[in-house]
């Protein structure tokens, strides 16, 4: 005697709502993705008008020490903005 398999309505709803938490967690990965990237460009864009401000107030001192001070802190900060971003990019995608 075989034994024959049938699907119950039972098993059914439990496969179609495998497939839509499925679909939902794909949507959530691609969206969390595009929210990362998002954030990471937006914090990028503020580290570097924030620098360039405070190259700025710096340079209308006219004092030179403080002028290259703060251009080297500046420069600082963007390099480790842009090596955070980058890293933090790899992650996301």
């Amino acid at each position: 005697m075989t034994a024959q398999t049938k699907s119950s309505p039972v098993t059914e709803s439990i496969d179609a709502a495998a497939e839509r938490v499925v679909e939902l967690n794909e949507k959530a990965v691609a969206n969390g993705k595009k929210t990362g990237a998002a954030i990471l460009d937006t914090y990028e864009k503020a580290v570097i008008s924030l620098t360039e401000s405070y190259e700025k107030a710096a340079g209308t001192t006219k004092v030179d020490w403080i002028v290259s001070a703060a251009g080297a802190q500046a420069d600082f900060t963007r390099e480790v903005a842009k090596a955070y971003t980058s890293a933090a990019r790899e992650l996301v995608s």
